[in-house]
């Protein structure tokens, strides 16, 4: 279903979605009021909704939870503008149960193909997961021997996410606690718009604080730094200590910040010793360089394929056998916990 106020925006978004077969638009509305309407006239014709968050008679966010209990497993895709309130709202749906979103392109724009990908990518991957949480799981693959497993302690905890890792990262950054003895640095796919506002609902929502990188900054253990939009997060060491650098190098996998320059600087840095997760993404960025992380002698752990919207990111490394552990998103904080030797309260 698509819910949007503008009959260009959902005649575009219905015409895009549906140059895949294996995508059928069975709803067109203007408001959320007219969604809720449909939903609850059709239960169980729809996989997923994109939502747009300002519309006339019923908004987005009001309509969100309304429509997440008529049908607890619907997957809410928020359409969200570019600008920083539009980013601001998107994030506060995101922790009140939508599944994703996409930043909403102007109308000239709309045609995108990259849009298009990334729209199709994520409605395909959350019908899927929405299909799935009817099944009973398949048993889970803990743990893939590829090496001895005595290593020296990571002095870095990395972090890679992509398409539909802002959900992830909440229900991660949650479960890790307070008490990491050493630092993270995270670079996740978004726009420049989006992700100091990232920073601030991974703050709120976890117990250790997240804020953009600065260039030059002692990177701090419990504490999170994030890549900031459009500019690649690297790690150098300083002393005794690791300090952020930031580059407006160009792109790598079409994307800056990206994974792999942030894995590779990490691994040179710590001399191998980096703890990885490669959490849900389109992809394979961060491939390459974990394949030199793990050859250096660090650990690398990837969402399973059945948690993850899209199976891009972690699946390129756990197809090449790099990866330590290959775990569902609930159980890879305990699984760092481990790792690092800390305990929950």
């Amino acid at each position: 279903m698509i819910c949007d106020d503008s009959a260009v925006i959902r005649g575009a978004l219905s015409r895009m979605l549906q140059t895949d077969p294996e995508v059928r638009v069975v709803s067109r509305v203007a408001d959320g009021k007219a969604a809720l309407a449909a939903l609850e006239a059709a239960p169980g014709q729809v996989d997923v909704l994109v939502l747009d968050i300002e519309m006339p008679v019923m908004d987005g966010l009001a309509a969100l939870p309304l429509l997440l209990r008529a049908d607890p497993g619907l997957r809410v895709i928020m359409a969200s503008t570019l600008t920083t309130r539009g980013a601001d709202i998107a994030l506060r749906a995101l922790r009140l149960g939508a599944a994703d979103y996409v930043p909403k392109p102007v109308t000239a724009d709309i045609a995108d193909d990259s849009f298009r990908r990334e729209l199709l990518a994520k409605v395909k991957g959350l019908a899927r997961q929405r299909r799935r949480a009817g099944v009973a799981p398949a048993p889970r693959a803990l743990s893939l021997v590829r090496r001895p497993v005595v290593r020296p302690a990571p002095r870095l905890l990395a972090i890679g996410s992509s398409t539909g890792g802002p959900q992830a990262l909440f229900t991660l950054v949650q479960a890790l606690g307070p008490r990491l003895p050493i630092p993270v640095v995270l670079t996740q796919h978004m726009p420049a718009t989006f992700t100091p506002l990232l920073a601030e609902h991974l703050t709120r929502i976890g117990a250790m604080p997240c804020a953009e990188a600065v260039d030059g900054q002692i990177l701090r253990p419990g504490q999170i730094a994030l890549a900031p939009g459009n500019r690649h997060l690297l790690v150098e060491q300083a002393g005794a200590e690791l300090r952020a650098r930031l580059s407006d190098a160009p792109p790598e996998n079409f994307c800056r910040p990206a994974v792999d320059p942030m894995l590779r600087s990490a691994t040179a840095a710590c001399g191998g010793r980096v703890l990885m997760v490669m959490l849900t993404g389109m992809g394979h960025d961060g491939r390459d360089a974990t394949r030199a992380l793990v050859a250096a002698g660090g650990c690398a752990i990837a969402q399973d394929e059945a948690t993850s919207v899209v199976w891009g990111m972690p699946g390129a490394i756990a197809q090449e056998s790099l990866c330590d552990h290959v775990l569902p998103l609930a159980d890879i904080a305990p699984c760092i916990l481990d790792i690092l030797k800390v305990r929950k309260a």
